[in-house]
């Protein structure tokens, strides 16, 4: 009777144990992919928060971000990590990083590439021309993915404005206007009327796009890396002698390289800002008094002026673990596929709604335009507008393709503060800049030629 009872309880727990889950270590596991980005908080929790929809979204991947610093640490980690043979599956690049990644041979794994051998389409085609133009080879195969895009755009302090006795809803539209603004600003008592966070990047490079003239030869550095830097113009030594004959004359404060003037526009220090339009998000947790966006000015005895902005922000490239390799097919469909999700309109539509960065593709503005996000948020579509004006770009208006150019741009920078001290003119400056510009491009061609 015993044995019987035995038997039959045994008989029970099998049956019950196959009505049971298998324990998790009998489940396949996600493939990891190791991410890599350069935003600190809040835009970091942001992003991250993208990865965490992407992992909840599938169970066969798994994106592990870690912040490495800002982009130029960023950078600087993974390239150390591929020399080791540890570099992460992905890494966010800034856009000036560009030219420095298209030279990296092996260690990219190019995004046309990827999205062949893992048969995954995106429509590139619907992506604003000068975000993936920006990240293309010279023969239109896109090289990485283009994600947190934004341009430079002027801020301004309405309240200041009617204090000086000028009109709150007519910001400058032209260098002349910004001058004669400044003056009835300073003259109300205001002690900085005009401002600029990343000087390089928006008193030169956006300068130049704005006005279809060149920064260097061969378009730029799309054209290979024979380029030789032209920011020696007649138009860039114009403007630098205005910038520094504003900044004796007190209309105009330098606030400091990269975006160490973002904080000076909304605190309510300085009138008008020139800086990212993804600043936009601090503005409004910050200013305590009404302020609006506008297109950055230009001079308007230019022909041809203006024409579009060129993006800031970053892209996502994949690379390979090393010199040796060591990736697998499996682990590149996860990176495809992470691709395909962030690449979603309604993705990158929240992302554009949430902080301020540009939506990358024509369908994510659509959707941004549908919900009444314009609307709601006066100024928010300027960004956009003066990205896609005049149609497509030109070589000089596509963006920056040139090796080393995070250290020529902290170069423009030397020479900008050197002529804000005193020391040298605006044609000065710009002959130093192309002069040690040029040299970095030179032992960045000897070292990248194949």
């Amino acid at each position: 009777m015993k044995r019987r009872f035995l038997a039959a309880a045994a008989l029970g727990l099998a049956a019950l144990a196959g009505l049971l889950p298998r324990p998790a270590a009998a489940q396949a596991q996600p493939v990891e992919i190791q991410f890599w980005h350069g935003l600190a908080q809040p835009l970091g929790g942001q992003l991250e928060q993208i990865v965490a929809d992407f992992n909840a979204s599938q169970p066969r991947y798994r994106v592990v971000p870690s912040f490495r610093g800002g982009y130029a640490e960023t950078m600087v980690a993974a390239i150390a990590a591929f020399r080791a043979n540890a570099a992460p599956h992905l890494v966010q690049m800034f856009e000036v990083g560009t030219g420095t990644m298209m030279a990296a041979g092996r260690a990219v794994k190019p995004t046309y590439g990827l999205l062949a051998e893992s048969g995954v389409e995106i429509d590139f085609g619907d992506y604003l021309p000068p975000v993936r133009g920006y990240y293309q080879a010279a023969d239109g195969r896109q090289m990485s993915l283009p994600f947190n895009s934004s341009t430079a755009v002027m801020f301004w302090n309405k309240d200041h404005f009617r204090r000086a006795g000028l009109d709150p809803n007519a910001p400058p539209q032209t260098w002349q206007e910004v001058e004669q603004a400044a003056r009835k600003l300073k003259a109300a008592g205001l002690a900085c009327p005009l401002t600029t966070a990343w000087p390089a990047w928006v008193q030169v490079e956006q300068m130049s796009a704005l006005h279809d003239v060149p920064i260097a030869t061969l378009g730029n550095g799309f054209g290979g890396l024979g380029a030789e830097m032209r920011v020696n113009n007649p138009l860039m030594v114009r403007h630098m002698n205005n910038l520094i004959a504003w900044q004796r004359e007190g209309l105009f404060k330098y606030g400091g390289r990269d975006a160490a003037a973002d904080a000076l526009f909304p605190n309510g220090e300085c009138s008008i800002y020139m800086g990212s339009s993804g600043v936009r998000s601090r503005i409004i947790r910050e200013g305590r008094f009404e302020w609006g966006t506008a297109m950055l000015p230009y001079y308007s005895d230019v022909a041809g002026a203006p024409r579009n902005s060129i993006i800031g922000g970053a892209s996502f490239w994949a690379l390979n673990r090393g010199p040796q390799g060591g990736r697998n097919a499996e682990e590149w469909k996860g990176v495809a596929e992470f691709f395909r999700y962030l690449s979603q309109p309604e993705v990158d539509a929240k992302w554009h709604m949430e902080t301020g960065y540009v939506p990358v593709r024509r369908a994510s503005y659509a959707i941004a335009e549908r919900e009444g996000y314009y609307q709601k948020n006066p100024g928010a579509e300027i960004p956009i507008e003066q990205l896609l004006r005049g149609g497509e770009t030109t070589e000089n208006t596509r963006g920056i393709r040139l090796g080393g150019y995070v250290e020529i741009r902290n170069i423009i920078q030397e020479e900008m503060e050197k002529a804000f001290q005193g020391q040298q003119d605006g044609q000065q400056a710009m002959d130093a800049v192309v002069r040690r510009g040029n040299q970095v491009l030179r032992n960045f061609e000897r070292a990248n030629r194949q």
